[in-house]
Formats: C-alpha cells, structure tokens, sequence
C-alpha cells in the first residue's frame, strides 16, 4: 500500500467520523486566537514585555509584527475554516516560541495564564491539524461542490 493511499484512506475515515459539535471548538479556537491577534495589535507592550524577558529580545520588531499578523489571519481562517491545516502549520510554529517565551519568563510551574494558553492552543492546533476543519467549514463545502461540478448532469 503506497503512502498517498494510506493518507487518503485516514482522510476518509476522518471526514466520516467527523462529529459535527468538533467543528464548534474550531471556530472558538479561531476567534480566540484573532482576539489575542487584536490584543497584540492593541497593546504591543504585552508581546514587547513578554519578548524582552527571553531570549530573542533582538528580534523583537519583528517577531512582534509577525506574530500579530499570523494571530488575525490563521485566526479568521481557523475560524470559518478555509485553508484550515495551512494556518494551523502557520500557527504551530508562533505558539511554540509562546511557550518558550512564556517558560523562559516566568518558569514552567509558575501560574501565568499566557501559558496556559499558549498549550492549550498548541494541543487544539494540532488536534485540528490532525482531524481537519470538519463538516461545517468552507473547505468541505469547497470539496463537496468541487465534486458535484465532476459529477455527470442527468436531465
């Protein structure tokens, strides 16, 4: 069995076992995300603080000005499903320099709700990365009128 029948058969099961009350956590998990993108956007001082305090203190422009636009645009796209495992392998990537950031700054045992976010988030993105967007999503809306439009017209 090839690797690409394998990976097209687990897509399979996984669009069949889909249940649809799934697709609720992944568009919270959207918003959430884009509000902490308008909240970076808001108060930059956050994320300078946060990023002053570790180690890449000199990358801080940058990373300051990625991580807000990677938040509002893998948000919204998490959020209504569109292009969903592409965002979250964006988003992998921001929330794991969030917990080394977070780590760094305060310690891991310490109580600190950035990151406590910042795992829970990584644990849903790759929860989703695995499972998909879902039923309700624009992805198998995309798919489902993809396939309609191959499908012979009967009159």
């Amino acid at each position: 069995m090839s690797y690409t029948h394998q990976i097209n058969s687990f897509r399979k099961f996984v669009d069949m076992h889909h249940p649809g009350w799934m697709d609720i956590f992944r568009v919270i998990l959207g918003v959430a995300i884009f509000i902490k993108g308008i909240y970076f956007i808001h108060n930059p001082d956050a994320l300078i603080q946060i990023l002053q305090n570790s180690r890449i203190s000199g990358w801080t422009f940058i990373v300051e000005h990625h991580v807000a636009f990677t938040y509002l645009v893998g948000g919204i796209l998490i959020a209504i499903g569109l292009i969903t495992r592409i965002a979250i392998i964006f988003q992998l990537p921001v929330f794991f320099g969030a917990i080394y950031c977070c780590i760094a700054d305060k310690g891991f045992f310490s109580v600190f709700s950035d990151l406590t976010f910042s795992i829970i988030m990584f644990v849903l993105l790759i929860f989703y990365l695995i499972w998909g967007p879902g039923r309700f999503s624009v992805d198998t809306y995309m798919k489902r009128d993809h396939e309609m439009d191959d499908m012979p017209q009967q009159f």
